[in-house]
């Protein structure tokens, strides 16, 4: 199934008109909360970041309810000024509301597991369903070395390039949070586990790299962190209560060692289970979450995503306790472990093999546990004296209402020491126009305090005057590659976007300057999807409404 194009949203006469989605905007602007979109209609709504809205997102009138109430307007910057980070203040810390009226509001996002599972089909032979590409999880797939902030709020880079298309450009937005110290101070881990030991786990690459992942997992917490382990097929069972690490190593491991597979996947089960063992082992003053590790196929209890919902937002909201999804498995249920991921103020990976394995429980979860923000949400505010058209590239399931953005009350993401996140979007400028192209700012609450927190930056016309594929853009290069291969993986076609073949080989030369093994396998990824799609014109212009700390020798890890 190839996901419909969704719209740009348009500036003529200085009115705001995105085709038929212009009216749904507006309805979609008076929710409360953050919703799920359909997958199809996801497609019609925005772009195919990665780990939330769409180029539209919602709400036409909330950008000017917003410049008239606060009585401000968004500092300018020298035309060719790239990036730009307001100093916090004390307090809310609001940054300037800006002046244009042409926003894109999303909750933020650190998901990976749809490039994950994506580069496990290609490299069985298969396309992978388009339902299951988000480009925002392929861009955040990859690390920016993003200028980090000195505290614990966010830095902000804002920054592009033409794409060869007559006015079009990509402009990228880059958040990061401060590294995790590993042997400095950090709040403990409770940490609940709950391992999918049904049926369908027997497949190699499934409870064997589980049980691999938990005992490299064990090796690398802190005396002070606490383990529970509840597992699940047709029943759930509590197999270690919350059992602080210490002395306790060798028991964990023998627990984890004994492991076998049974019956039916009632995924129902297993999230009850491990949430009351979750909230029986609260810690206070601990990072509490439970990690499900699973393939997600549910086919016992209750099957459909909401009734397990409920309990994940019940605990959330009352304990703090977040989810992170581990996914594993040929066969996959990503929509359901995205879906409780999303709820539990979560995130979610992909696991196929030992090195992908050992990158999650060695090099990131360790460090991850960490929180730096709750309910992190962006704003993007384009310039309509500037920007014709833009289209936000991915987010569909993050959208966020415009006028929702400092209100509290509306979930956003959580975002963990080291995390960087990446917002693409393509943004056709008008013919001649020069000045501020854009303003994002991020909004947080302190993870101790829960006040709340802003920064913005600010891009002009002057960044984006170099060609994307020239030299010296290595970095907003594999950024462009990530989307533009999730977009045609979803049949799209944004505009400047090279075949796959040219992909691949721009990835090839990305790596061979830096000697990354994961862009040399995106580049694998990439090449594989074109020779089983078969040759392809290259895209035309739509028209109409339409982890961690970097490792060491490998920048992009």
């Amino acid at each position: 199934m190839l996901l419909p194009g969704p719209s740009f949203v348009t500036f003529t006469n200085g009115l705001r008109r995105g085709g038929d989605d212009v009216e749904r905007n507006e309805e979609r602007g008076n929710r409360p909360r953050r919703t799920r979109v359909p997958a199809v209609l996801a497609g019609l709504l925005a772009a195919g970041i990665a780990l939330t809205g769409c180029g539209a997102a919602g709400g036409g009138g909330g950008a000017d309810r917003s410049a008239k109430e606060d009585g401000r307007t968004a500092p300018a910057v020298p035309d060719g000024g790239r990036t730009g980070t307001a100093a916090p203040r004390e307090g809310e810390q609001r940054s300037p509301s800006p002046a244009p009226d042409y926003l894109s509001t999303f909750a933020l996002d650190v998901d990976t597991a749809s490039y994950g599972y994506a580069r496990r089909a290609l490299a069985e032979g298969r396309l992978p369903d388009p339902a299951t590409v988000r480009p925002e999880e392929f861009v955040n797939s990859f690390r920016p070395n993003y200028e980090r902030p000195a505290d614990n709020g966010f830095g902000v880079t804002l920054d592009g390039a033409r794409t060869g298309r007559d006015g079009w450009s990509l402009v990228r937005v880059g958040l990061a949070t401060r590294g995790a110290d590993r042997s400095g101070e950090r709040p403990p881990a409770a940490l609940t586990f709950v391992v999918d030991v049904s049926g369908s786990m027997d497949e190699p690459g499934r409870l064997d790299l589980v049980k691999e992942s938990l005992g490299l997992l064990v090796g690398e917490l802190r005396d002070d962190d606490s383990i529970a382990l509840v597992t699940f097929s047709s029943e759930a069972e509590t197999r270690l209560p919350m059992t602080r690490v210490g002395e306790a190593r060798d028991r964990i491991r023998e627990v984890v060692g004994s492991l076998e597979t049974a019956a039916s996947t009632n995924v129902e089960a297993g999230v009850r289970t491990g949430y009351d063992t979750a909230v029986a082992g609260h810690r206070e003053g601990a990072t509490n979450r439970v990690v499900l590790l699973s393939d997600a196929l549910a086919n016992t209890g209750s099957t459909e995503a909401e009734t397990i919902l409920a309990r994940i937002d019940e605990e959330r909201r009352e304990y703090g306790i977040t989810l992170f999804g581990v996914g594993v498995g040929s066969e996959f249920g990503d929509a359901l472990m995205e879906r409780l991921a999303d709820r539990g103020d979560g995130q979610t990976t992909y696991v196929s093999d030992s090195a992908q394995a050992r990158k999650v429980f060695v090099d990131q979860l360790p460090a991850h546990v960490e929180l730096r923000a709750r309910d992190a949400r962006a704003q993007v505010a384009f310039d309509r004296r500037t920007v014709e058209k833009f289209r936000l590239i991915g987010y569909e399931n993050r959208e966020v209402a415009d006028e929702d953005f400092r209100n509290d009350r509306v979930d956003g993401g959580e975002i963990g020491a080291g995390h960087t996140v990446t917002a693409l979007y393509a943004v056709r400028t008008r013919p001649g126009a020069s000045g501020t192209v854009a303003t994002a700012t991020v909004r947080w609450l302190d993870p101790v305090t829960r006040a709340p927190r802003e920064r913005s930056g600010t891009v002009a016309t002057g960044a984006l005057t170099a060609d994307i594929w020239g030299g010296g853009h290595d970095s907003l290069q594999l950024t462009a590659i990530a989307a533009y291969f999730a977009d045609a993986l979803r049949g799209g076609a944004l505009p400047g976007a090279p075949g796959l073949g040219t992909l691949a080989g721009h990835a090839d030369a990305i790596a061979g300057r830096s000697g990354s093994a994961v862009v040399r396998e995106l580049a694998e990824a990439v090449r594989k999807a074109e020779s089983l799609r078969g040759p392809a014109e290259e895209p035309s212009e739509p028209g109409g409404p339409g982890e961690g700390e970097l490792r060491s020798g490998d920048p992009y890890s």
